[in-house]
């Protein structure tokens, strides 16, 4: 018993500094009840309340950084500082996004609907707020806002992915976005798609190992695209269940299609490819 207890203790000691998740996940769920209020359970009467509450988070940001220097190689108050700095420019990208998957979803009645209920608004919304600390050279804390939203969504995407405007994600869950992927503008893709690496070495960990997904792009459900020599030329459709492994050029129709023998003796499974 004692062994256990030195264990535990031990390991309190070496996480003394470690940020809570719990902590973490509460900044970001008020900063977006402050971006969209139809997140918050309080509403905002005067304008002065804006700011002090923009005040309050940026300190809460900035308490999170001094207290946990590991995880950055700046100064915590000025971090925080810089990002609330670019904070508009976050808001108006997540806008876009909102933009997009109303356009894109003709089931959508409202962007209130969207911002309330749509797993895709949640999860991009916490890739955006998180993309931007990561940016900023601030770790673990972006993947616990990401990891966050995994958890509620079924959608994972890694903050360092790098994301264009107009972002669409229907449906959503399954989704794995991984951290060298590179997306264009005007994308949309469905549930279960994977934008992931082939098998690397973990010294090759800082590699160019995820797909690049050009402008206006649709990726339909359970397509799976693996690679970092990947590339999907803009304005492609990559169809339902397609994996690839290979780059295809612009204005491409990529899908899979199953062929019953007539003798009923099987499946052909085969890639059908149009440009």
């Amino acid at each position: 018993m004692n062994s256990f207890l030195e264990k535990l203790f031990a390991a309190h000691q070496d996480c003394s500094e470690c940020p809570s998740p719990r902590a973490v996940q509460d900044f970001f769920s008020e900063l977006l009840g402050l971006l969209f209020p139809e997140f918050t359970v309080k509403k905002i009467e005067q304008k002065a309340e804006v700011e002090a509450e923009l005040d309050r988070l940026e300190q809460v940001l900035a308490s999170l950084l001094i207290r946990n220097p590991h995880l950055h190689s700046g100064e915590g108050k000025a971090l925080a500082r810089d990002f609330f700095q670019k904070l508009e420019v976050i808001f108006d990208l997540i806008n876009q996004d909102i933009d997009a998957m109303y356009s894109g979803d003709p089931a959508a009645k409202s962007r209130t609907e969207i911002i309330r209920s749509y797993p895709g608004f949640f999860a991009i919304a916490a890739y955006r707020i998180a993309h931007g600390l990561h940016g900023l050279g601030i770790q673990l804390i972006p993947r616990i806002i990401t990891e966050f939203a995994h958890s509620r969504t079924g959608i994972d995407i890694h903050p360092g992915a790098s994301i264009g405007h107009h972002f669409c994600i229907d449906h959503g869950t399954g989704v794995v976005i991984g951290e060298t992927t590179i997306i264009g503008n005007h994308v949309k893709i469905y549930q279960g798609v994977t934008l992931g690496a082939l098998s690397v070495k973990k010294e090759d960990a800082d590699s160019k190992r995820h797909p690049t997904i050009g402008d206006s792009v649709v990726i339909y459900a359970g397509a799976t695209i693996l690679g970092g020599q990947t590339h999907i030329g803009e304005n492609s459709v990559v169809g339902g269940n397609v994996w690839l492994t290979k780059s295809i050029p612009p204005k491409s129709k990529i899908y899979y299609q199953s062929r019953m023998h007539e003798e009923a003796t099987g499946v052909t499974d085969t890639y059908i490819f149009k440009k």
